[in-house]
């Protein structure tokens, strides 16, 4: 049963994504207690894991063994980020009841279900073993971001859900192309594998995984709005629904970076020591920091000034990643 446990995690909210609207059609008021008791069962799973993930738990999608079939796997780093990521939920949905039903009386059902989304694809990305499907789960949490902020349907809000919809799919486009040349030169999706090879891959060709490298960082700084990546977020988080902007900021961004700490592990720390990687993040971090408290300090809008501090906060966990 213990082995069978990460499956739950994704599986739960994808269950609730689909029954949202069913239940809608009946009674719009039920979307939140369905949506509060999935995040509470999954926040339960999530204590489980934390305990369990000691020993890695390891679980194989349809018994298909790695490389060849995607996995799941449960370490301390990921089942404290499920936590993080189910406890923050929790607190954003007790207290969305009253927001929602004030800023979105005639799309209650519509949040719940793509806001449900949004969690199965958090959960995704720190949850699989995969790195296309990593990548999947990282789009269908942008996907649910973009959808969020339009779901008022005010002009500011659909133009800033439209800029964030451009330059995130250029972010994607750089993470599928590092993904790509990967691919190309190990043969293997799975993270644990590409870890085992790409020594070898970075002595034939190492031009092929430099590249990937760079395409990495690339798409994950724009991707957690990473100075001077960052012109998306502070509109995006501005015209949202309240319960939306506390969702991003708490959690968007931070498993981006988790997302960018999983990549460059596997690439291993004396292939990442041949290339001035660290540094340049460092400096670029501390810039960050410095330009984002200066901009909050300098905002009247709360959310807008929220949304700097968080520029500058990602500024810190890129330089503890440096």
């Amino acid at each position: 049963m213990i082995q069978n446990l990460p499956i739950f995690i994704v599986i739960i909210p994808l269950v609730t994504v689909f029954l949202i609207p069913l239940v809608g059609l009946w009674k719009r008021d039920y979307c939140f207690y369905i949506s509060a008791l999935s995040i509470t069962l999954l926040f339960s799973i999530s204590v489980l894991l934390l305990n369990l993930a000691i020993n890695v738990i390891h679980y194989h999608i349809g018994g298909w063994e790695p490389p060849w079939g995607i996995e799941y796997v449960v370490d301390p780093l990921s089942a404290f980020m499920i936590l993080l990521i189910t406890f923050i939920t929790l607190l954003v949905i007790l207290y969305s009841k009253k927001s929602v039903s004030k800023e979105l009386p005639n799309s209650i059902v519509e949040f719940y279900t793509v806001f449900m989304l949004l969690i199965t694809g958090l959960l995704g990305i720190v949850i699989t073993g995969d790195i296309f499907n990593m990548y999947v789960f990282l789009e269908i949490a942008s996907l649910s971001a973009y959808a969020l902020i339009a779901v008022g349907g005010k002009r500011d809000a659909l133009l800033a859900s439209f800029n964030y919809l451009i330059i995130g799919s250029i972010a994607a486009c750089f993470i599928l192309l590092g993904i790509g040349f990967l691919y190309m030169v190990t043969g293997s999706l799975n993270m644990a594998d590409l870890s085992v090879i790409l020594p070898k891959a970075y002595a034939s060709y190492p031009r092929v995984v430099l590249t990937a490298i760079i395409f990495f960082i690339v798409g994950l700084s724009i991707k957690i709005a990473l100075f001077p990546l960052h012109t998306w977020l502070p509109n995006a988080y501005t015209h949202a629904p309240s319960v939306v902007s506390a969702e991003l900021a708490a959690l968007m961004t931070k498993v981006g970076a988790y997302v960018m700490i999983r990549i460059l592990s596997i690439f291993g720390i004396s292939l990442l020591g041949d290339i001035p990687i660290a540094d340049i993040l460092s400096w670029v971090a501390a810039v960050a920091i410095i330009i984002g408290s200066i901009n909050a300090i300098a905002q009247t809008d709360i959310k807008r000034m929220l949304a700097y501090s968080s520029v500058s906060q990602i500024g810190y966990i890129v330089l503890g990643i440096g």
